[in-house]
């Protein structure tokens, strides 16, 4: 049997205020660090998932600046079986909104500094988005201590 596809989008949000900036985490419902993300809807770019997820999850809505990194997995759902994901994760600058966690998927949602952010992520994140988080500090002109 061919394994199901599921293609989600997501992103690490930032915004600069002054002369700091600032990224973005969330707590999931099992209480690790991670990046908001979703499964991309039928008609939507992947591209359009990531900001919608982003909006969604965070009520930040934001602008692509640049691809970040893909990540696949392998989980096995109840229904379908095994399902190949391929999460699409960008770098997206903060333009508007309130940052407000929606309680249905996610029990937290805050800004922190680039330094907590990574601290945050290698404490408490999936080992999956070490690389992900890494690159958009990098991009962000960070210099981050591997842990």
């Amino acid at each position: 049997m061919v394994p199901m596809k599921e293609i989600s989008g997501g992103g690490v949000v930032f915004r600069k205020q002054e002369e700091r900036t600032e990224v973005q985490l969330i707590q999931d419902r099992f209480g690790k660090m991670t990046l908001p993300k979703g499964k991309m809807e039928p008609g939507e770019t992947i591209e359009e998932t990531a900001l919608r997820e982003i909006a969604e999850e965070t009520g930040i809505a934001g602008r692509i600046v640049e691809p970040l990194d893909v990540i696949s997995y392998r989980y096995e759902h109840p229904e379908h079986g095994t399902v190949e994901k391929e999460v699409h994760y960008y770098l997206v600058e903060a333009v508007g909104g309130d940052l407000q966690a929606q309680i249905e998927e996610i029990s937290g949602v805050e800004w922190m500094s680039p330094e907590t952010a990574w601290k945050k992520q290698a404490e408490s994140g999936y080992d999956n988005n070490d690389g992900v988080v890494l690159a958009a500090l990098q991009k962000l002109g960070y210099e981050v201590k591997l842990v």
